[in-house]
Order: C-alpha cells, then structure tokens, then sequence
C-alpha cells in the first residue's frame, strides 16, 4: 500500500506536459492528435491563475494582464 502511495505521488510532482498560456479564464481542450485526442471538456481557472485538463494534464495559465480584468468583473 504505502509503495502505491509513493508511486502516485511522484506522478503529481512531475511537471505539466504542455503549458498553455490564455487570456480567458473559460478554456476548453481536446487533448492533442485529432482523433488520438480526448472529449472536449470546459475548464474554468479559478483563483490560482491555472487549471490542469483531467485527461492530458495540460495546463492552462491566465496572463497576468487578463488577471487583473478577470478580477474587475
């Protein structure tokens, strides 16, 4: 048990397999690969200014300029 314990934690500390930076705290993504790719989902970035895809780990960070207008609405 305690050695499936330290094996999922390792995966959590490796780091985001592609980064994409937007200005819109709603994103959406498909993964990569056309058809290789996964269900569309929508994500929303909340107050860390990031948010990872739960199929491909793919991150999504908000611009520092789009921070500030998220926050004024």
């Amino acid at each position: 048990m305690i050695r499936a314990l330290k094996l999922v934690a390792s995966f959590h500390t490796t780091e985001a397999p592609e980064t994409v930076r937007v200005n819109q705290t709603r994103v959406s993504c498909e993964g990569s690969g056309g058809a290789l790719g996964h269900p569309k989902v929508y994500l929303q970035i909340g107050d860390e200014g990031f948010v990872e895809c739960p199929y491909c780990d793919r991150r999504f960070v908000l611009n520092e300029h789009a921070r500030g207008e998220a926050g004024a609405h």
